[in-house]
């Protein structure tokens, strides 16, 4: 175990259209709780959470963005460094889904190129005043190679799975760097060893 008591550290950015659920989804994934009367973030807020992944203590550094266009330049820097991107609409309102265009580009402008992404339709527990379906939200995802999920953050449907599945994706892409590194380096030293032998065969003196 790593002496700050967790083996890896990553950071999730929620981004999405204002009154999407984004607070809502992060406050009953980390402290599980529901409130209705959410006011609009201001800026950016963030709540830790961790969580057991193949053996390994994962802290996730959750990022609650405001989706107001006013406070788009104080959001946007958060995005470098960010290792995954929880992309949240909401299934009752129209316009949500309408910009995601608008927020895919915020991402490809400002987040690092291997950045896990996810798209999110909030609020099914509301199938009566369902404005999307979710064939649309799968062919959004689809056509932009992410997962999607449907979740309540109310009802708490699929909201720790969502966190779940976008770490373990974090996960896999930073194990695979890891691999990845190794075999450079590995690489590296062998051709390093392999220099130096034919050094040492072409300089040997000869013995008198």
């Amino acid at each position: 175990m790593a002496k700050q008591g967790y083996d890896y550290l990553f950071k999730i950015l929620l981004i999405g259209d204002s009154g999407v659920g984004k607070t809502c989804l992060l406050c009953r994934f980390a402290d599980d709780s529901f409130s209705s009367s959410f006011i609009s973030t201001i800026g950016i807020d963030f709540k830790m959470k961790t969580i057991d992944m193949d053996g390994k203590k994962v802290k996730l550094q959750i990022w609650d963005t405001a989706g107001q266009e006013r406070f788009y330049t104080i959001t946007s820097t958060y995005y470098r460094g960010a290792m995954g991107i929880m992309l949240v609409y909401d299934i009752t309102e129209s316009k949500t889904f309408d910009s995601l265009a608008k927020w895919l580009r915020n991402i490809e402008e400002n987040a690092n190129e291997d950045v896990a992404k996810m798209l999110i339709g909030n609020k099914c527990d509301a199938e009566e005043r369902r404005a999307v379906d979710s064939k649309r939200g799968k062919e959004a995802s689809k056509s932009h190679n992410m997962p999607f999920l449907e979740t309540s953050a109310k009802t708490n449907i699929n909201v720790k799975r969502a966190f779940q599945e976008i770490a373990m994706m974090i996960l896999e892409k930073r194990t695979d760097k890891d691999t990845d590194k190794k075999n450079e380096e590995n690489t590296a030293k062998n051709i390093n060893l392999k220099s130096q032998n034919r050094s040492y065969r072409l300089f040997k003196p000869n013995c008198c």
